[in-house]
């Protein structure tokens, strides 16, 4: 397993059926993409699963006090694009060569998939609201990502699609 740490959540990418990185965690990301034309951000992790590349994003708002999106599927969004972008001169000027290898391997996916992990309180009430409308969010990324990946996902621990090949917990 390779497992990576994503505030309170951990998630476990099985070894030998996928290929995954803490996408924003490189220091291609952090030292050379990050402050390109004014700033840009990165997705949590990659996973390369076969011909698929899974981009995925996490938000975490079971803290009470966690602060509410504002307009989460527009940063979502962007932090694909962005993310797409590093990949693509990653695998020409990333100086770890690690880095430089996966994002080759990354770009010769056939097939994008957006995912957005999003752990909510298990019981919404008037003083901890549920931060997000899971079906709003997802026709939002929909709209926003339609050529990238025309069906997003929106999931939490407890609902991971049956071809994501990793757990969560915590």
């Amino acid at each position: 397993m390779n497992d990576f740490t994503e505030g309170g959540l951990t998630f476990s990418f099985a070894n030998g059926c996928c290929d995954a990185t803490a996408f924003d965690k490189w220091s291609f990301i952090r030292n050379q993409f990050q402050s390109i034309c004014g700033g840009s951000k990165a997705v949590d992790f990659l996973c390369i699963d076969n011909d698929v590349l899974w981009i995925i994003e996490v938000k975490d708002y079971r803290r009470p006090g966690s602060k509410k999106p504002s307009n989460l599927s527009l940063d979502v969004a962007k932090k694909v694009r962005d993310s797409i972008a590093g990949l693509v001169a990653a695998q020409c000027n990333a100086t770890d060569q690690d880095e430089k290898k996966f994002a080759r391997k990354a770009l010769r996916a056939t097939q994008l998939r957006v995912v957005l992990h999003v752990e909510q309180p298990c019981k919404a009430s008037k003083l901890f609201p549920k931060a997000v409308d899971p079906s709003d969010l997802k026709s939002k990324l929909k709209k926003l990502l339609k050529a990238i990946d025309p069906h997003p996902e929106i999931v939490d621990q407890n609902n991971l699609k049956q071809n994501m090949n990793w757990t969560v917990t915590g």
